[in-house]
């Protein structure tokens, strides 16, 4: 028994040492394929990109606008162009979602976004709730009515019932108009295209949009006309993103380097000179 016990312990010592030289044989090679998988893990994670949503309202060309030429519904524009060029300049995943205008800062605000991008002013009323970059782009209101209609200045909204863009800056500078025009009468919607059909079915009589975008619809509208209205303030475009926001300086930097480069001329071009 006792020499069965000991051929037993030498049987089993020598199968643990084929085991063992096995098992480092094996570990070297898993070892490798390990640091292999790993440093694909590693580089994978290095090179990951953060996702950042940014939320905007494509209802606006030429700044957001759904594009359906392709045969895909795609949300394409001057603002996505800039928001992919400032995504590979940052180092980010763009996730684009779309929601009516008035939607944008409660977005902003309930953090269910990072970032806005939409034709917006930063406005004092807006800055209240939201942290804006720079400036990325100068923008005047206009006043579109159907041709013949002699509606050039904002005086001559009188009487006038005038459409703007739910929760727009032009919604708010009408409100302001209308405290000093005798009977101008404000009709706020969710939509652009609503505004122009509105008008264009002579329930309003004119309605306020940016010049950019009001040269667009008057094109492929030619019942319809533009004037810019005279502004005493500057107005623009920047980047909306939630209070106290990290990310301000980052694509503060990135916009300068869009507008230094002269990429910015060349989507200014692209989509504005057309």
């Amino acid at each position: 028994m006792k020499k069965m016990n000991s051929f037993l312990t030498l049987a089993l010592a020598s199968a643990l040492s084929i085991t063992v030289l096995a098992g480092c044989g094996t570990g070297a090679q898993q070892g490798g394929d390990n640091k292999q998988a790993a440093s694909g893990t590693d580089s994978a994670a290095g090179g990951a990109k953060p996702k950042m949503v940014m939320a905007t309202s494509a209802d606006y060309p030429p700044y957001e606008f759904h594009d359906t030429s392709s045969g895909k519904d795609e949300i394409v524009g001057f603002d996505i162009d800039i928001a992919n060029y400032l995504a590979k300049e940052i180092g980010f995943e763009l996730e684009v979602k779309d929601m009516d205008f008035n939607g944008l800062l409660p977005a902003l605000q309930s953090k269910r976004v990072d970032f806005v991008m939409a034709g917006m002013t930063p406005k004092p009323e807006r800055l209240e709730n939201a942290d804006f970059s720079d400036m990325y782009y100068d923008a005047k209101n206009t006043i579109v009515s159907k041709k013949g209609s002699n509606l050039k200045k904002t005086e001559d909204l009188a009487g006038k019932k005038v459409g703007v863009q739910l929760g727009s800056i032009q919604e708010g500078e009408a409100q302001e108009l209308a405290k000093n025009i005798q009977g101008l009468e404000v009709k706020s919607l969710n939509k652009i295209p609503e505004i122009i059909q509105e008008l264009k079915s002579n329930r309003i009589d004119a309605a306020i949009i940016e010049d950019t975008v009001a040269k667009g619809y008057t094109e492929s509208n030619q019942d319809l006309e533009f004037n810019v209205i005279a502004q005493s303030t500057p107005a623009g475009s920047a980047v909306a993103f939630p209070k106290g926001s990290e990310n301000v300086a980052k694509f503060n930097a990135a916009i300068k380097k869009l507008k230094d480069s002269g990429e910015l001329d060349k989507l200014i071009k692209k989509w504005f000179e057309k």
